[in-house]
C-alpha cells in the first residue's frame, strides 16, 4: 500500500493542472502500448487487439482497448482532471500601492479560500504559443516558489478566529514581486516553456500549491495533497486500466476536465466526447445503430469522485446512518435528486465485484438538510444512455488546498477497475450477468 501510495503522490506532483495530469496519463498510456489518435484524422484502421486514446484541448482523455475478437460491449470508468484553484486573468499583473506586483486572479470552482494562504503557490497551464506550423498548444510548469497569498495579521483583524469572509477579488489575489519585478510574468512563462516570449500569444494558468504530499499517521495509513479530488480516483482508474485483462467489452477510460465548474465545456463530460469516441470505435468494425444500442445496453459506467468521510471534529454534519470513513473501502453514493447515479442494480453490479475481488463496500448519502455536489455520472448519461454507479474513496477536507485520504482505499479501487476493466456484462431486461472472469 505504501508503494502504491507513493506512486499516487507522484501522479499528483507531475499533475498540477487538469493539462499536465492528461499529458502524465499520456506518458503512462504510451509506456504501455497505447496510439495516439486524432480527432481529426481517419479511425477507419483501429484493429481488433489495439490499444488507442484521444486527447481533447490538451485537458480531457480518452482511452481504450479493443479485444481481439470484437466486443459487445463497453465497461467505462470515468474520473475528472481539474480542481478547485484560482485562474489567471488576461493582464495579470497587477500593481499594489506601489511597491507590491500582484496577480489578478479569479476563482475556478469551490476552493476553501483560506487553505490557500501563508503556503508556497506558483502557477501551471497551458500557453498558446506561435509555430511556423501556426499555433500551438504547450503545457508549462513555473516549477518554483513564486507566489503567496498572506494573511492579514491578526493585530489588524482581532476577529479573525471569530471568522470572517474573504472576498476574491481583494483578499485572494497572490504577491508576486516588489515593484521592481513589473513586467517579469511572461518572462518567466517563456523561460518555463521554453520558448520567446513574443511567441506567446495566449494562456490558460492557474495557481497550484507547492505543499509536497505526505503519507502520514500512527501508521502511515493517511494521505495529504493537493488535487486528491479528483486525481485519487483518476490515478485508480489509470492503473486498474492498465493492469486489465482483455475481455469481451471493449475497456475506456474517460478522464474529463471541467467537473468543478459544471462540465458544460467542449472537453467536459457534459461535451459529446464520449459518445463521439464510443461510435467511432463501433463504426471501425462494422456497427451500425441497431449493434451500437445493442454495446450500449451491455455495457456499465463507473462515475469515480471522492466522497465526504465523516469528520472527526464535526460527525454531526454526517449522515445519520450513511456514514463513510476513510480505508474502508469504496464509497457507492447515493442521491434522492439524482446527482448521483447509483440505483440498487448499479449497486448490485458493483458490490458483487467489490465481494469478488475481497474489498470493503460502503454508502455514503448526504444529511436531507444539507445540498451535495455532483458529479460527472449523470452529465455523461445525457449523451449515451448506460447502466451507471457512482462511486469515490471518502476523504476529508474536499476542496481544501491540501486534503485528506486514506492510503488503502487507492489500492482498493486499483483492484476494482482491474477487474471491472477485465471482465464484461450481459444484461437481459432486469438481470445481469457478470461474464469472463478474470484469472
Amino acid at each position: 500500500m505504501k508503494n502504491t501510495g507513493e506512486k499516487l503522490l507522484s501522479f499528483l506532483r507531475k499533475s498540477p493542472t487538469c493539462f499536465q495530469a492528461v499529458e502524465t496519463a499520456a506518458e503512462m498510456l504510451a509506456g504501455s502500448g497505447y496510439e495516439l489518435l486524432d480527432e481529426s484524422g481517419e479511425w477507419s484502421g483501429l484493429q481488433p487487439g489495439g490499444k488507442y486514446m484521444v486527447t481533447r484541448n490538451q485537458s480531457s482523455l480518452i482511452a481504450f482497448h479493443i479485444p481481439a475478437e470484437g466486443f459487445f460491449g463497453f465497461q467505462i470508468g470515468a474520473a475528472h482532471t481539474d480542481s478547485p484553484s484560482f485562474r489567471v486573468k488576461p493582464l495579470a499583473e497587477q500593481p499594489a500601492d506601489g511597491h507590491y506586483i500582484r496577480l489578478n486572479t479569479e476563482p475556478y470552482g469551490g476552493a476553501i479560500y483560506d487553505s490557500w494562504m501563508d503556503r508556497p503557490l506558483s502557477l501551471a497551464g497551458r500557453l498558446a504559443v506561435e509555430t511556423p506550423w501556426g499555433v500551438e498548444g504547450k503545457t508549462v510548469n513555473v516549477d518554483r516558489d513564486l507566489l503567496l497569498i498572506p494573511h492579514v495579521a491578526i493585530h489588524m483583524n482581532r476577529e479573525v478566529n471569530k471568522g470572517k469572509e474573504l472576498n476574491a477579488q481583494t483578499d485572494m489575489l497572490p504577491l508576486m514581486a516588489s515593484e521592481k519585478g513589473e513586467g517579469s510574468l511572461k518572462r518567466i512563462l517563456a523561460e518555463s516553456a521554453g520558448v520567446r516570449e513574443e511567441q506567446i500569444l495566449g494562456a490558460d494558468l492557474f495557481l497550484y500549491n507547492r505543499t509536497p504530499g505526505m503519507i502520514w499517521g500512527a501508521d502511515g495509513e493517511f494521505v495529504s495533497a493537493p488535487r486528491l479530488d479528483d486525481l485519487q480516483c483518476a490515478f485508480g482508474l489509470l492503473m486498474g486500466f492498465l493492469n486489465a485483462k482483455p475481455s469481451g467489452s471493449a475497456a475506456v477510460l474517460a478522464l474529463f476536465d471541467n467537473e468543478e465548474v459544471g462540465s458544460l465545456s467542449r472537453q467536459g463530460a457534459d461535451s459529446d466526447f464520449l459518445e463521439t469516441v464510443l461510435r467511432r470505435m463501433a463504426s471501425a468494425f462494422g456497427s451500425h445503430e441497431e449493434d451500437f444500442a445493442q454495446q450500449l445496453a451491455n455495457s456499465i459506467l463507473i462515475s469515480a469522485d471522492n466522497a465526504h468521510a465523516v469528520h472527526p471534529n464535526h460527525p454531526e454534519l454526517s449522515d445519520a446512518q450513511n456514514r463513510v470513513y476513510m480505508n474502508r473501502g469504496i464509497v457507492l453514493k447515493y442521491n434522492g435528486n439524482q446527482k448521483y447515479t447509483t440505483n440498487s442494480l448499479s449497486e448490485g453490479v458493483v458490490r458483487t465485484y467489490c465481494r469478488k475481488a475481497g474489498i470493503e463496500c460502503q454508502v455514503y448519502a448526504n444529511r436531507s438538510d444539507m445540498a451535495g455536489g455532483s458529479t460527472l455520472g449523470n452529465l455523461s448519461n445525457r449523451h449515451v444512455s448506460l447502466l451507471s454507479a457512482d462511486i469515490g474513496l471518502a476523504q476529508l477536507a474536499m476542496h481544501s488546498g491540501y486534503e485528506t485520504a486514506g492510503v488503502r482505499d487507492t489500492d482498493d479501487l486499483i483492484r476494482l477497475m482491474e477487474m471491472i476493466y477485465s471482465t464484461s456484462l450481459e444484461m437481459e431486461n432486469n438481470r445481469i450477468r457478470i461474464l469472463q472472469e478474470p484469472v
